[in-house]
């Protein structure tokens, strides 16, 4: 019996033997060998899995996410810029122009303008929605741009020579910043006329994001005029700075001019809102798993006084977000064009070797849970305005403007009443 035993044993493991060696045969050169990365395909694996693990949307666009990042690393990039265009192929699948990838120097450039600081030409620019033409938002007052009479919805159809049709925004801003004293040209477009160079001296930009004036109003009452281009670091602390001055000043109502502000920093546009708000909801944040995060509005906000925003198509963002929550609240009019409609948020990462890839992360909701995605906001009174200059701005040209005051002019008549 113990003879049988062992003659069994030996079978088996016999068999054991066979089949181990077949399946190592078979199946053995469908699995790779662990092979140690290039410095490159990590490159590109950080960014796949910062993306994979924090990205809106779970589906990816509707694709396997784990095959696109076995066609990103089955070659090795030779170098950086082999690396960079295939993790830029990489999220173009995406299709989320806001999900894209940033060299060492889009990174550092990107970190210094939303600081508050910048040299270049003092263009903020977007891409058109319906024709990708690389078009001007607005240029910073007091800029190079504006000096030399670039307007908004001007065309920029070539930076140093250089078409711009196949540029994103990061790179088209690049282009055009560089040291103090430095010159670079433009060709621009715009309509109805032929297109023009421009040469302009690049400068250190002045981000002041806040344009504030006491005007009085036909019934001669003072009204607080509040220009906000963007929302950078020092936006809050700026506004809330000239809210006080106006304030003291005996401002008693407030048009708050956000035409044109592409946004910035969340924070910042959460902070502003908190400034006219003494209590509430100011936006809701949700992500790919559906949770809801919310910013809050803690009081008191630093005037009572009524309030009417102006928006209009450039309106994007941060901006809406503000916006939203004013209205939402409440708190304030809207006047203007329905807004740009960017509802999603993003979330900037460094990378190992300096670079950077911004990801969406989530989306907001305005306070009544309004998404407004591809959207916008619609103001409470829609005027159109024909393109006006930067000089034509809160004068008898500017429609816009005119209602929000004649707005205000019926709240004094109520209140007087």
């Amino acid at each position: 019996m113990e003879f049988m035993n062992k003659q069994v044993f030996r079978f088996v493991f016999s068999l054991f033997l066979v089949f181990g060696l077949v399946f190592g045969l078979v199946f053995g050169s469908l699995i790779p060998p662990a092979i140690a990365l290039t410095q490159e395909q990590k490159l590109v694996f950080e960014v796949w899995r910062i993306v994979n693990r924090s990205y809106l949307d779970d589906t990816f666009n509707n694709q396997d996410w784990r095959a696109v990042r076995q066609d990103a690393l089955r070659k090795p990039p030779a170098n950086d810029q082999a690396a960079y265009t295939a993790i830029r192929n990489m999220l173009a699948s995406l299709d989320d122009p806001f999900t894209r990838f940033l060299d060492p120097e889009q990174y550092r450039s990107l970190q210094v303008n939303t600081s508050g600081e910048l040299t270049g030409v003092g263009l903020q620019i977007a891409l058109n929605s319906q024709t990708g033409a690389l078009e001007v938002i607005t240029p910073i007052e007091g800029s190079p741009a504006d000096k030399a009479g670039i307007q908004p919805h001007d065309r920029i159809l070539k930076i140093e020579g250089f078409p711009t049709d196949n540029l994103t925004l990061d790179e088209a801003a690049a282009r055009m910043r560089g040291p103090i004293g430095s010159v670079v040209s433009l060709v621009i477009g715009r309509e109805s006329e032929s297109e023009k160079e421009i040469i302009l001296v690049r400068d250190r930009i002045e981000l002041n994001p806040v344009i504030a004036e006491l005007r009085l109003s036909p019934q001669r009452k003072p009204i607080g005029y509040l220009r906000l281009t963007q929302f950078n670091a020092n936006a809050a602390m700026e506004l809330a700075h000239a809210i006080s001055q106006l304030e003291t000043k005996g401002a008693a109502a407030y048009i708050l001019d956000l035409r044109n502000n592409p946004g910035g920093l969340l924070q910042a546009g959460v902070e502003v809102a908190r400034e006219w708000l003494d209590s509430g909801t100011v936006v809701y944040t949700v992500n790919r798993q559906g949770i809801q995060g919310s910013f809050e509005a803690f009081g008191p906000a630093l005037t009572q006084n009524p309030l009417v925003i102006l928006v209009n198509q450039g309106t994007a963002s941060a901006s809406e977000i503000l916006a939203g929550a004013l209205q939402d609240n409440g708190r304030a009019q809207l006047v203007g064009e329905t807004t740009f409609g960017k509802g999603l948020i993003q979330s900037l990462f460094e990378l190992s070797n300096g670079s950077g890839v911004a990801v969406t992360i989530a989306k907001y909701e305005t306070p009544n849970h309004r998404d407004i995605n591809k959207l916008g906001i619609k103001p409470d009174i829609v005027i159109p305005q024909p393109p006006i200059s930067r000089e034509q701005i809160g004068t008898d040209a500017d429609q816009q403007y005119q209602a929000a005051v004649e707005l205000l002019n019926k709240n004094f008549v109520v209140a007087g009443s």
